[in-house]
């Protein structure tokens, strides 16, 4: 069943039919390549964003989420962090009709990004002044919902993994509590144990509810989940300038 946003309804579609896809010329690829390429060539979420035209796989992860969770509306304002290749930002920005003038879709990265039709793109890093302040410039006031589907390099060492997109998903927090609207949405990438405790003690404090999901499309052996906060009521004040506060701790000034 096709939804109104042109994707499969939460599931694989006829994907999930395909039989297994041998791999041609196997000795010529290194085992991880060859690992990756049958990965590839037998996933059934690659064929069908190849079908429907998403620029990835990734598409289907924030379709499952906003048919779970409901947060991406017609006439909303939405930042996707990290946005390349772009597969989020394309459920985006029909969901709030930004491609009809209604709504309106921001989107950065590292990375230069093919324009996609209705949605503000741009190269740059929210993490430094200038790019912020780029990001601020075409944002033009509060946004409803904040996305970031980043995640750091691998490396193999899975705790390290974990705190480096720990870090990723704080920074996008942190971006989040300083530009939501009241009853904004802010979703995220996580690893497998979830949000750091502090993180996750002051997102319970900004939200009025806050989850942790793994779509049907994150592949199983992805230590990958999302978590998903929603109704923003902003931080209290102490919570907010705590990182200054440290900050000053840490000079080791006694007057």
């Amino acid at each position: 069943m096709t939804n109104k946003r042109g994707g499969r309804r939460g599931g694989r579609g006829s994907g999930s039919r395909m039989t297994s896809v041998e791999l041609k010329n196997a000795r010529r690829h290194k085992p991880s390549s060859q690992r990756w390429l049958r990965r590839q060539l037998n996933d059934p979420y690659v064929a069908e964003a190849q079908k429907l035209g998403y620029r990835s796989r990734a598409a289907f992860k924030l379709l499952q989420l906003d048919e779970k969770f409901r947060f991406l509306k017609p006439g909303q304002k939405v930042v996707d962090l990290g946005a390349a290749p772009g597969g989020w930002t394309q459920i985006a920005v029909p969901a709030v009709g930004a491609d009809k003038g209604k709504g309106t879709v921001v989107g950065i990265d590292l990375l230069e990004m093919e324009p996609v039709p209705g949605a503000d793109l741009f190269q740059g890093d929210f993490m430094t002044d200038e790019g912020l302040a780029a990001l601020r410039a075409r944002m033009d006031g509060p946004v409803d919902v904040v996305l970031s589907d980043m995640a750091a390099s691998t490396t193999g060492h899975a705790p390290t993994d974990h705190l480096r997109t720990a870090a990723l998903c704080e920074a996008a927090f942190e971006f989040a509590v300083e530009v939501l609207a009241e009853g904004g949405t802010f979703v995220a990438k996580v690893f497998k144990g979830g949000s750091e405790q502090e993180m996750l003690r002051r997102m319970k404090l900004a939200f009025s509810a806050v989850r942790h999901a793994k779509p049907a499309a994150s592949r199983p052996e992805s230590p990958e989940a999302y978590v998903v906060c929603t109704g923003f009521r902003g931080l209290p004040e102490s919570e907010r300038n705590q990182d200054a506060v440290a900050e000053d701790e840490d000079d080791g000034s006694d007057g």
